[in-house]
């Protein structure tokens, strides 16, 4: 009796030990699997707004094989990895394999705006213009409200689309939606557009918020 107590106790001071050193290994591999998804979607962003749709997909893939939830943050919103999939699949022109990755995207992160935006696209070019209908207005809904919060509510505000360009071109576009006979290839091109000035203003919001560090970093240096 007094060995097996023992002996489990020696166990369980064993097991203490064992996952006080573990932990820390499962955490640092955890944040390079993070780091290494995260270095995969951008690299698969940048190939994408060049128009190498070819090289993003690749990119994208990867990251969707290390982390399937993964999310690229854009302000207050998000674009998942799977609508990036399917940006890359529907901007290399296979409509099939586009819906089948957005559909998933809207599964994994239904707050996903961009997902049924590309959604709406990829089935116009199929001709299913009902259901693209939708899908567009529904995301481009989302996206709308999305910059009406950031214009309301953000600190970032004075970041994001300060002439409203972007915020009015959405307002066209669901116009567009909402009247009786739709001008398709217009709603297309500059769904399409408006797209990718998102992410250019994602890029630019961030440089100009390094930029700002750094002149704020400068400026303690020569009071100190």
């Amino acid at each position: 009796m007094n060995n097996r107590g023992f002996g489990t106790r020696t166990g369980r001071r064993m097991f203490s030990t064992f996952t006080f050193y573990l932990l820390p290994f499962a955490l640092f591999l955890s944040g390079c699997a993070s780091f290494e998804a995260g270095s995969n979607l951008q690299r698969g962003r940048y190939a994408l707004l060049r128009g190498d749709s070819k090289l993003a997909l690749s990119h994208f893939q990867r990251t969707s094989e290390i982390d399937p939830n993964y999310y690229y943050r854009i302000g207050p919103m998000k674009e998942g990895v799977w609508t990036y999939v399917g940006r890359a699949h529907y901007t290399g022109g296979d409509m099939k394999s586009a819906q089948k990755a957005l559909e998933q995207a809207r599964k994994v992160h239904p707050d996903d705006s961009f997902a049924p935006v590309y959604l709406g696209l990829a089935l116009s070019k199929e001709g299913d213009r009902q259901r693209a209908a939708k899908e567009l207005q529904m995301g481009l809904t989302g996206l709308n409200d999305w910059f009406e919060y950031i214009n309301r509510n953000s600190a970032d505000k004075a970041y994001w689309d300060p002439g409203s360009d972007i915020r009015s071109g959405i307002r066209e576009q669901l116009a567009r939606i909402d009247s009786k006979e739709i001008n398709w290839p217009a709603l297309i091109a500059d769904t399409e557009r408006i797209g990718i000035e998102i992410e250019n203003e994602a890029d630019e919001v961030a440089k100009d918020k390094r930029r700002e560090r750094r002149d704020a970093a400068k400026g303690d240096d020569k009071s100190n």
